[in-house]
């Protein structure tokens, strides 16, 4: 049996083999499926790879694993490569070939396919609205240069916020760039609802989506988000380990005799999950209720606590779906 790391790139993959203690470069193979299927086809059904996540990993594993006995895709954390002294592509394959032949790797969780297509959907929605924002930006910075001040509309980007932008008298170039900037914020709008349409038809169809749409202030998007980001949530023991994957426990600092110290949060894991929930909960403290009395410090629930800044009371509206995390799988649905 032979432990194989594969440092995987755009272009090619550097390898490593250790075999009967002994470890040795291997050379290299270019990333295309039929360089890296005759690969594959050249090892034993003894044989055991790993290699670290990237784009193109989960592609790798695929076409390898059928030939092999195991393909481990491991974090980057739990390899030490990142902070070596010495980093090539060769000395970081033999690193990853001798950690898996010492057994020192464990694979990170692999996703459904159903919930690589979520990823990718919601991926997508985020970049194009990130390009919407930016659009809107710049004419509020054009209307600013021009000492326009601010619109007499709510919303400047409705019907008749448009309406108003193309009465506007601004200079030629400046009427170039908010009629640009106008035209894909409209683009940009159209292919949004398309994508979030997708997301809706797939996220509907999982219960557990549905069952987090039932707590205040999470819409489909803020669910789909959060379940895509964790994946099956069988895989976890507890809340508690739900809420350190999503990178919301606190930074724990101890030595000596002295006692232990709680910093901010780690911020581990998806940044979209804990943006979706920081979402939901200024969705929810806007909404008359009793989360709102509780954010506000008043009200009879606010009285069971003691006063609290708007950062920290944010966190009752992601409770329901983070501390009681293994509540959001309905017990008779599959895994």
């Amino acid at each position: 049996m032979r432990a194989i790391g594969l440092d995987a790139h755009l272009e090619f993959c550097e390898v490593a083999i250790v075999e009967g203690g002994e470890v040795r470069s291997a050379g290299r193979i270019e990333t295309k499926p039929e360089q890296v299927e005759l690969f594959a086809q050249s090892l034993g059904k003894k044989d055991r790879v790993a290699l670290e996540v990237t784009g193109n990993a989960w592609e790798i594993k695929r076409l390898v694993e059928p030939h092999v006995a195991e393909v481990l895709v491991v974090s980057p954390n739990d390899t030490g490569i990142r902070g070596a002294r010495a980093k090539t592509d060769r000395l970081d394959a033999r690193t990853l070939a001798r950690l898996l032949a010492a057994g020192e790797l464990d694979s990170v969780w692999m996703p459904y396919r159903a919930t690589q297509v979520m990823r990718r959907q919601l991926q997508r929605r985020g970049q194009l609205v990130w390009g919407r924002s930016r659009a809107k930006n710049q004419i509020h910075a054009t209307l600013m240069r021009q000492l326009v001040g601010r619109a007499p509309f709510s919303d400047l980007f409705g019907v008749k916020g448009r309406r108003w932008l193309g009465g506007l008298e601004l200079p030629e170039e400046e009427r170039e760039s908010v009629d640009s900037a106008l035209r894909q914020i409209e683009f940009l709008d159209s292919e949004i609802e398309a994508v979030e349409r997708l997301i809706a038809t797939d996220a509907l169809g999982s219960p557990e989506i549905r069952r987090l749409m039932t707590v205040p202030g999470v819409n489909v998007i803020c669910a789909a988000t959060f379940i895509a980001a964790i994946g099956d949530i069988g895989r976890f023991e507890s809340p508690r380990k739900l809420v350190g994957y999503l990178g919301l426990d606190p930074k724990v600092r101890q030595s000596g005799s002295g006692p232990a110290t709680h910093g901010p949060i780690s911020k581990q894991g998806s940044m979209r999950a804990r943006h979706a929930l920081v979402e939901a909960s200024w969705s929810t403290v806007r909404q008359p209720g009793p989360i709102r009395a509780f954010y506000r410090g008043s009200g009879p629930v606010a009285a069971t606590r003691s006063r609290s800044s708007p950062r920290r009371a944010s966190s009752p509206a992601c409770s329901g779906a983070c501390s009681h995390g293994r509540r959001t799988t309905p017990t008779n649905s599959p895994r």
